[in-house]
């Protein structure tokens, strides 16, 4: 009997019923089916073993492909787990699915740690269980039968995931290997062409601080090995600008085991950069017709109950007191929201007051895990520069423009422009509990907040269940210098919250209506931003941000006089000036400003004394050789003001 495959490319081909997608790869073209990592049939991804019995859409997918590169990640995963069992026979395997540029596996490895030595045993392993080209073969087993396999194998954690399984299992073997998975795998071990081991970490079972802790193996594979090459350069690139070293480095943050995880403590020059940032938003925000609030930290239990998120979100505050006692019970605010409609309610509201629009320079407390901090990325206190706009629904798609336009032009200046990318994140139907229960409105803001967006002639991804638990929202999204995504800007519209806190103003006909609400930030979070832009420069930051944009090195102590007279000078201007007076040699002293990353470097000898001058040095430029004063002043203060990067 045969089989009808609609190609890629529309055509038909008829193959006989059995017959396996690696056959018809080799049918089409055999430098295909050497690539091939899996195939496609009706939008699921199958082996290339897998016998083809019914009509259907067909693709056959390279290893070079997205999801022929998660194939052949998740081939090495098991690889890596097989090899790890071959040198601590005792281990217990938990589960080790792929990631963004690569994959990672979790180990109960009883009593041994693992040492920075111990991966390139693994590998060595590796490369063994490589070139013995097993065949990997797929095998569906009923839940009674798959439960006796891993209990036999003592295998606790596949027997906890198997509980879960609503369907079937399916497991895959190579040689006396054996793993739970629901696949698709390359057909066989030998396939593995360029892989590395990255490093080793801690990872709780299900990422539950509460349960094992177990150890994880990262690492990366590609097609080819060039691939593979590239890609490490590009990891090592990664860590120089890795905003938890380098800030470190630079004295802009740190953080203390006594103080706290997700508590990262600001130095004087990452201070600085914050407070520029914090003066540069306040005051275009104000140019744009916001008014500035300043409300409490903290609020009773009932604001919550009020809002939402007492029900929605409580996990994810700092609770202050005891629920079950009398006791006045306080919460440490996740968001600000809650406390400007407050103010918005303080006096009867018109139509002719209409847009309000409210920010507030909010310090937020959020009670992430511990797995999820990382350095000023992921914190537990942070500043946003928070906002919400009262609108009628005629103005809703001005001031949504308003929004989207004073991102860009706050992404513009900070050069970051070209990093970030939209989501239009939209609530999940099938998980109701999560969100505000209300389908109607979801349908309908989420369709005007949809016209919207592409009257904005953005270019967005839609993501089912990123919504906000009241609202849809777009997401401005942005990868660090590893690869790992976050939101870093959001705008919501807010359908729910206008009639929870009762928010009214009186309409042209005298009658009270809601006001549409827009939550927004415009810089986001302040503590990421810094992370991002000390990743974007690498620490070498565009003047006007600069923590100290010109350095005074005088040569000898005798020159130390003019030096000072400079650093008034500059001071004078505007100019974030620091002045070496250090009885070090002026190499030192000049390695170690570059080394510190200062835009400018103003050398002072016999010759800039005399002549009542400066020899400049421009971190970008190098030597600009002997320039005067006021001229130095003059290009520095218009670098500053024009915000050039």
């Amino acid at each position: 009997m045969m089989i009808n495959l609609k190609m890629p490319d529309g055509s038909n081909r008829e193959v006989a019923e059995g017959t396996t997608v690696e056959q018809v790869a080799r049918e089409i073209s055999p430098r295909l089916a050497k690539a091939a990592a899996c195939g496609m049939l009706n939008q699921q991804l199958v082996d290339l073993s897998h016998e083809l019995q019914e009509d259907g859409e067909f693709a056959i997918i390279t290893q070079d492909s997205p999801e022929g590169l998660n194939v052949l990640r998740h081939t090495t995963a098991h690889i890596m787990a097989q090899a790890v069992l071959r040198l601590w026979p005792e281990a217990k395997l938990a589960i080790g699915p792929t990631i963004d540029q690569g994959f990672y596996y979790d180990f109960d490895l009883g009593g041994h740690s693992l040492a920075p030595e111990d991966l390139g045993k693994i590998e060595k392993e590796m490369s063994r269980i490589i070139k013995e080209n097993l065949p990997i073969q797929r095998k569906e087993l009923g839940s009674d039968e798959a439960r006796e396999l891993f209990s036999k194998m003592g295998a606790d954690y596949k027997l906890e995931l198997l509980a879960d399984l609503v369907d079937d299992p399916s497991v895959y073997t190579q040689g006396d290997f054996i793993d739970l998975c629901r696949g698709p795998h390359l057909p066989s071990t030998g396939k593995v062409k360029a892989f590395k081991l990255l490093s080793a970490a801690g990872a709780y079972w299900r990422g539950d601080s509460k349960r094992e802790m177990l150890q994880r193996i990262y690492g990366t594979a590609f097609a080819k090995k060039s691939q593979l090459e590239e890609h490490l350069v590009r990891l090592e690139e990664a860590k120089k600008r890795d905003h938890n070293k380098l800030g470190r480095e630079l004295g802009l943050f740190t953080t203390v085991d006594s103080v706290g995880q997700g508590l990262p403590l600001l130095m004087p020059k990452g201070a600085k950069v914050i407070q520029i940032l914090q003066r540069f938003v306040e005051d275009e925000e104000e140019k744009r017709g916001y008014l500035y609030t300043k409300t409490p930290l903290m609020a009773k239990k009932e604001l919550y109950e009020i809002s939402g998120h007492w029900q929605h979100y409580k996990d994810g505050m700092f609770i202050i007191g005891d629920e079950n006692t009398d006791d006045e019970v306080l919460a440490l605010r996740p968001m600000t929201c809650p406390f400007q409609f407050q103010i918005y309610k303080s006096k009867l509201r018109s139509y002719r007051d209409l847009p309000l629009r409210y920010a507030e320079t909010s310090t937020l407390f959020r009670n992430e895990s511990s797995g999820e901090m990382h350095g000023l990325i992921r914190v537990r206190q942070f500043t946003i520069s928070e906002g919400h706009l009262m609108c009628t629904s005629d103005q809703l798609d001005e001031e949504f423009r308003g929004v989207v336009d004073l991102i860009n032009y706050m992404m513009e200046s900070l050069g970051l422009k070209d990093d970030i990318w939209y989501r239009f994140s939209k609530w999940d139907p099938d998980n109701r509990e999560k969100y505000i229960d209300n389908p109607e409105a979801w349908e309908y803001t989420q369709k005007q907040m949809k016209q919207i967006l592409d009257n904005l002639d953005l270019e967005y991804e839609e993501a089912i269940g990123e919504a906000a638990f009241y609202g849809p929202k777009l997401d401005i999204q942005a990868r660090n210098v590893h690869g790992k995504e976050d939101t870093i800007i959001t705008v919501q519209i807010d359908f729910s919250l206008p009639e929870r806190f009762d928010l009214t103003y009186i309409d042209k006909d005298n009658t009270s209506k809601r006001p549409i609400i827009i939550h927004r930030t415009s810089i986001g979070c302040y503590e990421r931003t810094l992370a991002m832009l000390i990743e974007k420069y690498a620490g070498a930051f565009p003047t006007w941000l600069a923590p100290i944009q010109a350095k005074i090195l005088p040569i000898a102590q005798v020159h130390k006089d003019y030096a000072e007279q400079i650093t008034k000078f500059l001071k004078a201007a505007g100019v974030r000036v620091e002045l070496d007076s250090r009885n070090e040699k002026i190499g030192y002293k000049i390695r170690e400003a570059q080394m510190q990353k200062i835009p400018y470097m103003l050398i002072i000898g016999d010759n800039e004394v005399e002549s009542q001058s400066l020899a400049v040095r421009s971190r970008k430029e190098g030597d600009l050789g002997a320039m005067e004063k006021a001229d130095f002043m003059q290009r520095i203060v218009q670098e500053i003001a024009e915000r050039a990067r």
